[in-house]
Order: C-alpha cells, then structure tokens, then sequence
C-alpha cells in the first residue's frame, strides 16, 4: 500500500511540474497534494504543521502571483494600459482557447502578442509595442521561475522522506 501511495506522489509531483508550464492545473498546489498525500497516509511520515501550512499558502501565492507578473512585466516595460489589457487578453485566449491547439506556445505567445496588439491598437509605435511584449514575455519568465522553485522545494521535501 506504501508502494501506490509514493507512486501516487510521484505522479502528483510530475504533474505539478508540467503543470508549471502548461494550464490548465495549478503546478505548485498539485505537487503540494503529494505532501499532503504522504503526511495523512504514511504513518511513519509526517511532516510539521509549519512547514506544510507555509508551503501550502506559498503554493497558492505563487500561483495567484503567477497570473499577474506577466502583467506588471508589460507595465514595467513601459506598455501603456492598453498593453496591459492586451497581455490580459492575450493570457485569456493563450490559456483558455488555443492551448489545446498549439500547446505551450500559446501560454507564452498569447501575452506577448496580445501586448504589442494591445500597444499597436491604441497608437503607439512599433518599438513601444515590442518593449511592452518584451515586458509581458520577462513577468512570463520570472513567473515560471517562480513556479519551479517552489514545486523544487516541495519535491525535496517530499524524496527527503522517502529516502
């Protein structure tokens, strides 16, 4: 029964890390399940309360943070609020519409795109557009990072019990 539970997390963990990439499930709360999973069921292993209610709202945060870096990137870059309503936009339909198309890309090309379309709709220029998707490609960047940190630590965390 030990063997299906750990295989379960694992399962749990390999999830949370593909799905730091593509949506539509959260990564980092997937893979805190698995350490939830393992606390309840094992009983030779549990984990302190501290630590799983730290990495159960840093999980959430991260993901919440996640939806919303993409956009204070573009703003950063300099994207006017049109930029922004584009990277928004764009996310939406990158998530929700074409990621069953064309997969991963859209998750990333949909803000960017959505910027500049965004940036370009409202008059500015070519360069102001690009920069603004820049921004919205960099808050991408930085919010992946952030994903895959926490669901690393949730891991080791995780294969620190088992072995």
């Amino acid at each position: 029964m030990e063997a299906l539970i750990i295989t379960l997390g694992i399962i749990l963990l390999i999830i949370g890390y593909v799905s730091c990439i593509l949506p539509p499930l959260p990564g980092p709360p997937v893979a805190y399940l698995s350490l939830v999973l393992l606390h309840i069921a094992i009983s030779d292993i549990k984990y302190s309360m501290t630590l799983l209610v730290i990495l159960g709202i840093v999980s959430i945060l991260v993901t919440i943070l996640d939806n919303f870096v993409a956009i204070w990137g573009t703003h950063k870059f300099g994207g006017t609020k049109a930029g922004v309503r584009g990277s928004v936009i764009g996310m939406l339909i990158g998530i929700f519409m074409l990621t069953p198309f064309i997969g991963f890309t859209s998750v990333l090309v949909g803000p960017i795109l959505g910027a500049i379309i965004g940036e370009l709709i409202a008059g500015q220029n070519l360069q102001v557009a690009f920069k603004s998707g820049m921004g919205s490609f960099v808050g991408f960047i930085l919010g992946l990072g952030m994903k895959l940190i926490v669901t690393t630590i949730i891991a080791f965390y995780y294969f620190k019990e088992i072995f």
